[in-house]
């Protein structure tokens, strides 16, 4: 039996609310392997207290694709405890914004209260839902998210609200769970399995022409991990972390009208 989309969703929201109380892992699932420290820098992480520091329920470290500058807004898409967006904060420094949104009412007020105990008032966090984002059209600089659109039932309004409230010449900076070729009928009916992050996988070519039919241009998608791993290497059929990458096109310029010859 299909699960309806209201029901994905309510088992995911309590399954997260619970992981954001206990502070606890996802045991078996793909968004708990690897942890923190086998994702990003150590250099990066030294800088927040363990138990921020400590707490991550991703798949691979979107950070390391976005190239984020000084003074850049950043939004980031189902920001759980809220370690990119203090991760990011430290790259755009006081003069940039993050913005971290999350469904999840106990991971905003746990991200908040870490926020607040780091002083980054560059920082903040609303609640709301990827498909309808809190947040203004054409505002921010750079989408990032570390294993949550897999989650969403609806992928496609995902794509197009990123591209929204992306300013001209945007980019997204993705970690995701992505399959190639399809998933068993039998997981993608499994509340659990949605909850790994494991049944809402999109397949490759799926995810990239949803995010060219929003309206993304220069869409890359490789595989997370060891350099030089290509979608070659992985088998059909099993869940596995990627990042994608993609830009929505700067406005162009108005034509100067030009001048008759006298």
């Amino acid at each position: 039996m299909d699960l309806t989309p209201e029901e994905i969703r309510n088992f995911v929201q309590a399954w997260y609310g619970t992981l954001a109380q206990n502070g606890g892992c996802c045991g078996s699932s793909a968004c708990c392997e690897p942890q923190p420290a086998a994702v990003y820098p150590a250099d990066l992480l030294v800088q927040l207290p363990p138990e921020v520091a400590g707490f991550s329920l991703g798949c691979a470290n979107p950070l390391a694709a976005a190239h984020l500058q000084p003074g850049e807004r950043v939004l980031d898409l189902g920001s759980g405890g809220g370690l990119d967006c203090f991760l990011a904060a430290l790259q755009v420094g006081e003069r940039g914004q993050v913005i971290g949104v999350d469904m999840t009412p106990a991971m905003v007020r746990r991200a908040r209260q870490a926020a607040a105990r780091l002083g980054l008032r560059q920082v903040e966090f609303r609640h709301g839902y990827l498909e309808h984002l809190p947040v203004a059209t054409a505002s921010v600089d750079v989408v990032i998210s570390n294993c949550v659109i897999n989650l969403v039932p609806d992928k496609n309004r995902v794509f197009a609200e990123m591209f929204r409230v992306l300013r001209p010449g945007g980019r997204i900076a993705i970690a995701d769970v992505v399959v190639k070729g399809s998933l068993p009928a039998s997981l993608q009916a499994d509340p659990l399995a949605w909850s790994a992050c494991l049944a809402g996988a999109l397949e490759v070519e799926t995810y990239r022409r949803g995010l060219e039919v929003a309206g993304f241009v220069q869409v890359t998608l490789i595989p997370a991990g060891e350099a030089g791993l290509t979608l070659d290497h992985i088998a059909e059929g099993i869940p596995f972390s990627a990042l994608i990458t993609a830009f929505k096109p700067a406005l162009t310029p108005p034509s100067t009208p030009q001048t008759a010859p006298a």
